[in-house]
Protein backbone atom coordinates (compact mmCIF):
# COMPACT_ATOMS: atom_id res chain seq x y z
CA UNK A 1 0.00 0.00 0.00
CA UNK A 2 1.09 3.35 -0.85
CA UNK A 3 2.78 5.43 2.89
CA UNK A 4 0.38 7.73 3.42
CA UNK A 5 2.33 10.16 5.25
CA UNK A 6 4.49 10.29 2.01
CA UNK A 7 3.25 12.44 -0.91
CA UNK A 8 3.48 10.78 -4.24
CA UNK A 9 5.11 12.37 -6.82
CA UNK A 10 4.27 9.84 -9.81
CA UNK A 11 1.75 7.13 -10.18
CA UNK A 12 2.44 4.32 -12.70
CA UNK A 13 0.19 4.23 -15.90
CA UNK A 14 -2.32 6.35 -13.94
CA UNK A 15 -4.46 9.08 -16.37
CA UNK A 16 -6.05 11.86 -13.53
CA UNK A 17 -4.60 13.77 -11.22
CA UNK A 18 -2.32 12.42 -8.39
CA UNK A 19 -3.67 13.49 -4.72
CA UNK A 20 -1.70 12.22 -1.21
CA UNK A 21 -0.70 13.76 1.72
CA UNK A 22 2.43 15.00 3.39
CA UNK A 23 4.54 14.44 5.98
CA UNK A 24 6.92 17.03 7.21
CA UNK A 25 10.09 14.12 6.15
CA UNK A 26 8.65 13.98 2.58
CA UNK A 27 10.07 18.13 2.48
CA UNK A 28 13.40 17.32 0.76
CA UNK A 29 14.73 14.48 -1.19
CA UNK A 30 16.41 11.42 0.94
CA UNK A 31 19.68 9.06 -0.03
CA UNK A 32 20.91 6.40 1.22
CA UNK A 33 25.13 6.34 0.95
CA UNK A 34 26.62 3.37 0.36
CA UNK A 35 31.16 3.68 1.11
CA UNK A 36 31.84 0.65 -0.41
CA UNK A 37 35.42 1.32 0.94
CA UNK A 38 34.03 0.77 4.49
CA UNK A 39 32.50 -2.02 4.02
CA UNK A 40 33.51 -5.02 5.51
CA UNK A 41 30.97 -7.71 4.07
CA UNK A 42 29.45 -8.47 7.67
CA UNK A 43 25.62 -9.09 5.93
CA UNK A 44 23.59 -7.20 9.08
CA UNK A 45 22.07 -5.03 6.70
CA UNK A 46 20.80 -8.78 4.81
CA UNK A 47 19.45 -9.98 7.92
CA UNK A 48 18.12 -6.20 8.98
CA UNK A 49 16.02 -6.24 5.96
CA UNK A 50 14.72 -9.54 6.50
CA UNK A 51 13.56 -9.04 9.79
CA UNK A 52 11.99 -5.73 9.01
CA UNK A 53 10.35 -6.72 6.18
CA UNK A 54 8.90 -10.35 8.05
CA UNK A 55 10.69 -12.71 5.78
CA UNK A 56 12.87 -15.92 6.54
CA UNK A 57 16.41 -15.88 6.53
CA UNK A 58 16.59 -18.71 2.96
CA UNK A 59 19.18 -21.40 3.06
CA UNK A 60 21.88 -20.29 2.07
CA UNK A 61 23.78 -21.42 -1.34
CA UNK A 62 28.12 -21.55 -1.68
CA UNK A 63 28.81 -20.57 -5.52
CA UNK A 64 32.58 -20.13 -4.83
CA UNK A 65 31.83 -16.51 -3.12
CA UNK A 66 31.42 -14.93 0.14
CA UNK A 67 27.79 -14.09 -0.93
CA UNK A 68 24.59 -15.33 1.00
CA UNK A 69 22.80 -15.87 -2.75
CA UNK A 70 23.99 -15.86 -6.10
CA UNK A 71 21.27 -13.31 -6.77
CA UNK A 72 18.43 -11.01 -5.04
CA UNK A 73 15.07 -12.53 -5.05
CA UNK A 74 11.61 -11.25 -4.35
CA UNK A 75 12.21 -12.28 -0.63
CA UNK A 76 15.61 -11.00 -0.58
CA UNK A 77 16.12 -7.60 -1.59
CA UNK A 78 19.12 -6.50 -0.39
CA UNK A 79 22.67 -8.88 -0.87
CA UNK A 80 26.27 -8.22 -0.28
CA UNK A 81 27.93 -8.94 -3.45
CA UNK A 82 32.06 -9.88 -3.18
CA UNK A 83 34.21 -9.66 -6.67
CA UNK A 84 37.97 -10.48 -7.04
CA UNK A 85 39.21 -7.91 -9.24
CA UNK A 86 42.97 -8.67 -11.13
CA UNK A 87 45.21 -5.08 -11.02
CA UNK A 88 46.94 -5.87 -13.35
CA UNK A 89 50.19 -5.68 -11.54
CA UNK A 90 49.95 -9.04 -9.81
CA UNK A 91 47.91 -7.72 -6.42
CA UNK A 92 43.91 -8.34 -6.46
CA UNK A 93 41.37 -6.46 -5.35
CA UNK A 94 38.71 -7.95 -3.24
CA UNK A 95 35.21 -5.38 -4.35
CA UNK A 96 32.04 -5.96 -2.24
CA UNK A 97 29.05 -3.90 -3.01
CA UNK A 98 25.55 -3.79 -1.23
CA UNK A 99 23.37 -4.27 -4.19
CA UNK A 100 19.34 -3.41 -3.87
CA UNK A 101 17.19 -1.03 -6.10
CA UNK A 102 18.70 1.91 -6.43
CA UNK A 103 15.89 4.66 -6.25
CA UNK A 104 16.20 6.25 -9.52
CA UNK A 105 14.78 9.83 -10.35
CA UNK A 106 13.54 8.78 -14.05
CA UNK A 107 12.37 4.93 -12.50
CA UNK A 108 12.45 2.69 -15.72
CA UNK A 109 10.56 0.35 -13.76
CA UNK A 110 7.45 3.07 -13.70
CA UNK A 111 7.99 4.04 -16.69
CA UNK A 112 7.21 0.48 -18.18
CA UNK A 113 4.52 -0.54 -15.92
CA UNK A 114 0.64 -0.80 -17.68
CA UNK A 115 -0.58 -1.41 -14.21
CA UNK A 116 -2.51 1.55 -12.42
CA UNK A 117 -0.88 2.28 -9.14
CA UNK A 118 1.07 -0.79 -8.86
CA UNK A 119 4.56 1.49 -9.10
CA UNK A 120 4.62 4.60 -7.18
CA UNK A 121 6.91 7.24 -6.87
CA UNK A 122 7.15 9.85 -3.96
CA UNK A 123 8.11 13.30 -3.51
CA UNK A 124 10.93 11.97 -1.54
CA UNK A 125 12.62 9.85 -4.16
CA UNK A 126 11.79 6.26 -2.38
CA UNK A 127 10.06 4.63 -5.50
CA UNK A 128 7.63 1.96 -4.21
CA UNK A 129 5.80 -1.38 -5.17
CA UNK A 130 2.40 -1.96 -4.70
CA UNK A 131 1.48 -5.26 -5.27
CA UNK A 132 -2.19 -5.37 -4.82
CA UNK A 133 -2.65 -3.89 -8.11
CA UNK A 134 0.84 -5.34 -9.89
CA UNK A 135 -0.23 -7.95 -12.98
CA UNK A 136 2.63 -9.76 -12.59
CA UNK A 137 3.54 -8.90 -16.20
CA UNK A 138 7.06 -8.39 -15.43
CA UNK A 139 7.31 -5.04 -18.07
CA UNK A 140 9.30 -3.58 -14.79
CA UNK A 141 11.87 -6.07 -14.79
CA UNK A 142 12.20 -4.81 -18.52
CA UNK A 143 12.06 -0.85 -17.34
CA UNK A 144 14.87 -1.47 -14.89
CA UNK A 145 18.51 -0.81 -16.02
CA UNK A 146 19.70 -2.56 -12.35
CA UNK A 147 18.02 -5.99 -13.27
CA UNK A 148 15.97 -5.17 -9.86
CA UNK A 149 12.55 -6.30 -9.79
CA UNK A 150 12.08 -10.23 -8.47
CA UNK A 151 8.34 -11.68 -9.38
CA UNK A 152 6.63 -14.06 -6.79
CA UNK A 153 6.32 -17.02 -9.14
CA UNK A 154 3.60 -18.47 -6.90
CA UNK A 155 1.65 -15.24 -6.31
CA UNK A 156 2.87 -13.69 -10.28
CA UNK A 157 3.53 -10.54 -7.88
CA UNK A 158 6.81 -8.31 -8.37
CA UNK A 159 8.77 -7.44 -5.07
CA UNK A 160 12.18 -4.79 -4.12
CA UNK A 161 13.47 -3.12 -1.82
CA UNK A 162 11.19 -0.04 -0.79
CA UNK A 163 13.69 2.12 1.08
CA UNK A 164 12.17 1.16 3.97
CA UNK A 165 9.14 3.87 2.71
CA UNK A 166 7.05 2.76 6.19
CA UNK A 167 9.92 3.97 8.14
CA UNK A 168 10.89 7.02 6.33
CA UNK A 169 7.55 8.59 6.41
CA UNK A 170 7.80 7.60 10.57
CA UNK A 171 10.94 9.93 10.62
CA UNK A 172 13.36 6.82 10.85
CA UNK A 173 16.74 5.16 8.86
CA UNK A 174 15.92 2.31 6.80
CA UNK A 175 16.78 -0.48 9.07
CA UNK A 176 19.86 -1.90 6.87
CA UNK A 177 21.27 1.42 7.67
CA UNK A 178 20.30 1.28 11.50
CA UNK A 179 22.14 -2.43 11.63
CA UNK A 180 25.86 -1.47 9.54
CA UNK A 181 28.39 -1.39 12.67
CA UNK A 182 30.95 0.41 10.36
CA UNK A 183 29.08 3.81 9.30
CA UNK A 184 29.56 2.18 5.93
CA UNK A 185 25.52 3.25 5.42
CA UNK A 186 24.25 6.43 6.14
CA UNK A 187 20.81 8.42 5.40
CA UNK A 188 19.79 11.59 5.09
CA UNK A 189 19.01 14.29 2.33
CA UNK A 190 20.77 14.06 -1.32
CA UNK A 191 22.30 16.81 -1.04
CA UNK A 192 23.65 16.13 2.31
CA UNK A 193 24.64 12.69 1.06
CA UNK A 194 26.42 13.96 -2.22
CA UNK A 195 28.63 16.29 0.37
CA UNK A 196 29.61 13.52 2.73
CA UNK A 197 30.34 11.39 -0.10
CA UNK A 198 32.41 13.81 -2.26
CA UNK A 199 33.90 14.15 0.64
CA UNK A 200 34.75 10.81 1.41
CA UNK A 201 36.33 10.23 -2.26
CA UNK A 202 38.73 13.51 -1.97
CA UNK A 203 39.69 11.87 1.15
CA UNK A 204 40.65 8.47 -0.95
CA UNK A 205 42.30 10.33 -3.84
CA UNK A 206 44.88 11.88 -0.63
CA UNK A 207 45.42 8.19 0.26
CA UNK A 208 46.06 6.51 -3.08
CA UNK A 209 42.94 5.84 -4.62
CA UNK A 210 43.21 8.85 -7.21
CA UNK A 211 40.43 7.62 -9.45
CA UNK A 212 37.96 7.32 -6.34
CA UNK A 213 34.73 9.09 -6.78
CA UNK A 214 30.78 8.85 -6.63
CA UNK A 215 28.19 6.48 -8.36
CA UNK A 216 25.16 8.72 -9.36
CA UNK A 217 24.01 8.05 -12.59
CA UNK A 218 22.65 10.92 -14.42
CA UNK A 219 21.05 8.75 -17.29
CA UNK A 220 18.69 7.56 -15.24
CA UNK A 221 18.56 11.05 -13.36
CA UNK A 222 20.14 10.21 -10.82
CA UNK A 223 19.57 7.75 -7.97
CA UNK A 224 18.40 8.08 -4.44
CA UNK A 225 21.16 5.13 -3.75
CA UNK A 226 24.74 6.49 -4.38
CA UNK A 227 27.96 4.72 -3.68
CA UNK A 228 31.54 6.27 -3.07
CA UNK A 229 33.41 3.66 -5.32
CA UNK A 230 37.61 3.01 -5.12
CA UNK A 231 37.22 3.78 -8.84
CA UNK A 232 34.86 5.24 -10.61
CA UNK A 233 36.24 5.03 -13.72
CA UNK A 234 34.94 1.10 -14.16
CA UNK A 235 32.00 0.59 -11.74
CA UNK A 236 31.17 -2.79 -13.79
CA UNK A 237 33.87 -4.51 -11.95
CA UNK A 238 31.94 -3.91 -8.62
CA UNK A 239 29.63 -6.78 -9.49
CA UNK A 240 28.10 -5.71 -12.63
CA UNK A 241 27.34 -2.24 -11.44
CA UNK A 242 26.08 -0.41 -14.58
CA UNK A 243 28.38 1.89 -16.11
CA UNK A 244 25.73 4.43 -17.49
CA UNK A 245 22.48 2.89 -16.93
CA UNK A 246 19.44 4.05 -18.89
CA UNK A 247 15.90 3.30 -19.53
CA UNK A 248 15.20 1.02 -22.54
CA UNK A 249 14.87 3.04 -26.06
CA UNK A 250 11.80 0.51 -26.31
CA UNK A 251 10.37 1.03 -23.26
CA UNK A 252 10.18 5.01 -23.73
CA UNK A 253 9.30 4.16 -27.53
CA UNK A 254 6.17 2.05 -26.58
CA UNK A 255 4.94 4.26 -23.61
CA UNK A 256 5.07 7.68 -25.81
CA UNK A 257 6.03 7.93 -29.76
CA UNK A 258 3.89 4.34 -30.63
CA UNK A 259 1.01 4.74 -27.81
CA UNK A 260 -0.11 8.64 -28.98
CA UNK A 261 0.48 6.43 -32.96
CA UNK A 262 -1.94 3.96 -31.47
CA UNK A 263 -4.81 6.82 -30.18
CA UNK A 264 -4.31 8.33 -33.77
CA UNK A 265 -5.18 4.92 -35.23
CA UNK A 266 -7.84 4.62 -32.66
CA UNK A 267 -9.40 7.95 -33.62
CA UNK A 268 -9.41 7.49 -37.92
CA UNK A 269 -11.11 4.19 -37.35
CA UNK A 270 -13.81 5.88 -35.40
CA UNK A 271 -14.10 8.72 -37.86
CA UNK A 272 -13.76 5.95 -40.72
CA UNK A 273 -17.13 4.05 -38.97
CA UNK A 274 -18.66 7.45 -38.71
CA UNK A 275 -18.12 8.36 -42.22
CA UNK A 276 -18.97 5.19 -43.63
CA UNK A 277 -22.72 5.50 -41.25
CA UNK A 278 -23.36 8.98 -42.57
CA UNK A 279 -22.66 8.30 -46.14
CA UNK A 280 -24.04 4.99 -46.79
CA UNK A 281 -26.37 4.57 -43.68
CA UNK A 282 -27.35 1.49 -41.16
CA UNK A 283 -27.84 -1.67 -42.46
CA UNK A 284 -30.80 -3.17 -43.80
CA UNK A 285 -31.26 -6.72 -42.52
CA UNK A 286 -34.07 -7.70 -45.15
CA UNK A 287 -31.30 -6.45 -47.74
CA UNK A 288 -29.06 -9.06 -46.24
CA UNK A 289 -31.45 -11.70 -46.33
CA UNK A 290 -32.55 -10.89 -49.69
CA UNK A 291 -28.61 -11.58 -50.83
CA UNK A 292 -28.49 -15.02 -49.10
CA UNK A 293 -31.75 -16.15 -51.49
Amino acid sequence: MPNENLTIKAISAHPGAIGSGAAPEASYEVCKLIDTTTCIGCKACEIACLEWNGYEFRETTFDNTYQTMPDTEWNYWNLIRFSEHDNGDGTLSWLMRKDQCMHCADPGCLEACPADGAIVQYENGIVDFNEEHCIGCEYCVTGCPFNIPRLNPTTKKVFKCSLCSDRVGAGLEPACVKSCPTGCLHFGSKEDMKFEAEKRAKQLQHNGFEHAGVYDPKGVGGTHVIYVLHDERDPEKYSGLPANPTVPIMVRFWKHPLKWLGNIGLIFGVAGVLSHYIRFGPKDPSIRQEAKR
